[in-house]
């Protein structure tokens, strides 16, 4: 049975703006529902555990009902106390809070080293990949050095008019972290698949990012 991981935000503050952020619910629901129909058993962690902040919620997306309603959101595990040995497939979901929180914690870089170098597959959407950006594996290089890889775009930034609110552009970061940044259309489906690692650039490309890892996990 293969066991996936979604990796949400604690992080509920877009910057000094006033205004509230979180996980974007659509990156989580839309793998949710990928892995769940693949058969896959799928649990959720974030960094602080407990109920993560929500953003993008669309209250008509039946999808997005049925992961808030039956995935344990508001009892998420807490990325400190995870066992990774225990999953194959992390997925590290967007949303601007994950730009505060992902960066510089260790456990959700424990936890993805872990499951990268015992052969599983990592993966990350829209701002998600924030987590990458310092990610290093046990012999100290940067897991996306020399990879390529999707993540939300500087223009995308910029169209939301959030580039001087976050606390870095992450295409430029993962670009600084060894990895080449290949970008798409804004808001256009885009996923980016280099051998183990996954990674989708913005919200529309969710769901195609879970079929591509899906794809890695079980080739046809």
């Amino acid at each position: 049975m293969t066991r996936a991981l979604i990796a949400l935000t604690s992080h509920d503050q877009l910057g000094d703006t006033g205004r509230k952020t979180g996980f974007y619910v659509g990156e989580a629901a839309e793998p949710w529902e990928v892995f769940r129909a693949a058969g896959w058993d799928v649990d959720l962690v974030s960094v602080a555990g407990g109920q993560p902040p929500l953003d993008g919620r669309d209250e008509n997306d039946r999808t997005q009902n049925d992961f808030l309603a039956t995935a344990g959101v508001a009892h998420t595990a807490k990325a400190a106390e995870v066992d990774p040995s225990r999953y194959d497939v992390i997925v590290f979901a967007g949303g601007h809070g994950t730009m505060w929180d992902f960066p510089d914690n260790p456990d959700l870089a424990r936890i993805a080293a872990d499951i990268y170098e015992r052969g599983g597959v990592v993966s990350a959407v829209c701002h998600g990949p924030s987590a990458l950006v310092d990610l290093k594996l046990s012999d100290g290089s940067h897991l996306i050095a020399g990879k390529r890889v999707a993540g939300f775009t500087n223009s995308e930034e910029e169209a939301v008019g959030l580039t001087a609110t976050v606390p870095f552009l992450l295409a430029d970061k993962l670009t600084e972290a060894g990895a080449t940044h290949v970008p798409a259309p804004d808001f256009t489906e885009h996923v980016v698949v280099d051998g183990r690692l996954v990674t989708g650039q913005n919200p529309q490309s969710a769901r195609a990012l879970a079929e591509a890892v899906v794809q890695a996990v079980n080739p046809a």
